[in-house]
């Protein structure tokens, strides 16, 4: 061992050092950025939903809402205002609902279109197209 290669064991254990630290110091910076980040959005989030309730407090308090209310719960109506009571749905317009807003895969077109080139040609050269 000669006093050049002690100096340079020593500088690449400096180095090395200095180069590890400096990972854990960019990590942990990175980690408590983060953290940060999530604090922020948190924060907002809370902020978006006490303004909701806000909103929705003010709501409650309003003419608007109180007249609602009373005519929701005591069917109390306003000068002028006509209540119309429509008996319940029959068994039958139940069915014939429920049969309309079923899933009809039969309806379902199942060809596959052919590739854009093609489809591109199709209407350069008015060609039929193939749906």
């Amino acid at each position: 061992m000669t006093v050049n290669n002690l100096v340079l064991a020593t500088a690449v254990v400096i180095g090395a050092s200095w180069a590890w630290s400096s990972v854990e110091v960019v990590q942990r910076n990175y980690q408590l950025q983060k953290l940060v980040d999530d604090k922020k959005r948190l924060e907002k989030l809370v902020r978006l939903e006490t303004e909701n309730l806000q909103f929705e407090q003010n709501y409650y308090k309003s003419n608007e809402y109180l007249s609602l209310e009373a005519k929701r719960r005591l069917g109390l109506a306003e000068p002028g205002e006509k209540a119309l009571i429509l008996p319940p749905n029959s068994a039958a317009v139940k069915a014939e609902d429920q049969a309309s807003q079923s899933y009809d895969a039969s309806r379902v077109s199942t060809t596959i279109p052919p590739p854009p080139l093609e489809q591109w040609i199709d209407f350069l050269f008015a060609n039929k197209p193939h749906l």
